[in-house]
Order: structure tokens, then sequence, then C-alpha cells
């Protein structure tokens, strides 16, 4: 099914690798995700100190919760990645990866660089909100 989720760019404005906004009709279905971590199955945290490894899970927990909610990283409408890092290097080493999975889907994103999160070891976390059109669940 096609997205419902249209991007904006300007040529105003810088030239960014996301779209400055996106929308929806008014009659999508908004889902907001918890925070995607970097979790094993197990409940511990995958690959301790390794931030593209973190992201990855990240992604791959964040695909499992939009199919769970009938959607998929198309049909998300924004971001908002997280980094435990002062280092602006490891926040872009997070970003290239969420960036990749994301591909031409270039969805506006913000990407923090904070102080800790909230499981042992965790250097990643991506917060997101989809549209989709009627009930796809």
């Amino acid at each position: 099914m096609t997205s419902v989720v249209r991007l904006i760019r300007s040529d105003s404005l810088a030239d960014t690798p996301y779209a400055y906004a996106a929308t929806a009709p008014a009659d999508a279905r908004l889902i907001f995700l918890a925070g995607a971590c970097p979790l094993e199955d197990d409940g511990s945290t995958a690959a301790p100190g390794d931030y593209a490894a973190q992201a990855a899970r990240c992604v791959e927990t964040l695909q499992g919760a939009l199919a769970a909610s009938g959607a998929s990283l198309t049909d998300v409408i924004s971001t908002r990645v997280l980094v435990a890092s002062t280092r602006q290097a490891d926040l872009v080493t997070a970003w290239n990866v969420v960036e990749a999975a994301f591909g031409s889907h270039d969805v506006p994103s913000t990407l923090l660089g904070v102080t800790v999160l909230g499981y042992d070891d965790q250097l990643v976390e991506i917060e997101a909100i989809a549209a989709v059109q009627g009930d796809r669940r």
C-alpha cells in the first residue's frame, strides 16, 4: 500500500539529508512509537560500545513495532534519534545507519546527543511517529 506521508522540501533552505517537514491527511491514523532500543530478545543490550550496531538493532526494533501497528518505515512521518555521546562523530555514526535504513524516505528527523539512556550499555534510541490510511492493522 502507498504511504500517505508527504515529505516537504524547500529550495530556499539549506540542503539537508532529510525533508524539512512532512504531512499526512486529516483522516490518517497516527502511530506514536516508544523509543526503539537496541535490546536483544532476552532483554540484554545489543553490541555494547558499538554505535553503528546499536543503531541497526534500533532500526530492527522500530520495524517490528511498526509491523505490529500495520505500518512500515515508509509510513514514518518523523524521527528523533538519541545518541549517548558528546562526540559529534558518534552521532554521525548512528545517523548514517538510520539514514541508510530509511533510504529515499528521508523523513524530518532530529539527532540529539544525550548524557545517558535508560538501559545498561545503551548508546542509541530512535523515537518515531507514523501515519497510515484507515485501519491497516
